[in-house]
């Protein structure tokens, strides 16, 4: 069963930031049995859930209390936009952190690595440049640590009135004036 990470509204910290909504304030993992939604702590541990998800699929009793005879944490609804993470992406290397940014017309996120030193990498080769010029980060940061893989939009989940504002494309035919 795959797990998801929910975007939601978050404060934005500078002006230079991304707006509200945008940035994901709350994750989540489906159990595997009853399918319900338990609310995970953290970043940190959802990233210990999802690498781990395609060998020691995520249920209700991984939460400490928790069991699946119990209520959901949180509903699948349209009352926040939905994204779904793939499971077993590895765990973000310590010290940095896995940052996902949705679109503002919710077509899809991308993902950014920022470093223990504050700085935004938005590619495979940024990181490789980073761990090489941070040579104290070459055993601790594994290239193949870092995925940009980023999760899927729930599209039942976009707020409606974007859906109406976003042109949909039904054709790339282009019309020549004569």
């Amino acid at each position: 069963m795959e797990e998801e990470e929910i975007a939601k509204t978050a404060k934005p910290k500078a002006k230079k930031d991304v707006a509200p909504g945008r940035v994901i304030d709350t994750y989540a993992a489906q159990c595997d049995k009853c399918h319900k939604w338990r609310v995970i702590d953290s970043q940190d541990e959802y990233e210990e859930v999802r690498s781990k998800m395609l060998e020691d699929p995520f249920n209700c009793e991984k939460k400490q209390g928790r069991s699946c005879e119990e209520a959901a944490d949180i509903d699948y609804d349209s009352s926040r936009t939905w994204v779904i993470d793939k499971p077993g992406i590895p765990k973000t290397p310590k010290g940095f952190k896995r940052s996902l940014v949705l679109r503002k017309d919710y077509s899809k996120m991308d993902t950014y690595y920022i470093t223990p030193t504050g700085k935004k990498l938005r590619s495979r080769n940024e990181i490789a440049a980073f761990v090489d010029a941070n040579p104290e980060f070459k055993n601790a940061a594994p290239l193949g640590d870092f995925n940009f893989t980023v999760p899927k939009v729930m599209e039942d989940t976009i707020p409606s009135d974007l859906k109406l504002a976003s042109p949909i494309v039904t054709s790339d035919k282009r019309i020549s004036k004569q």
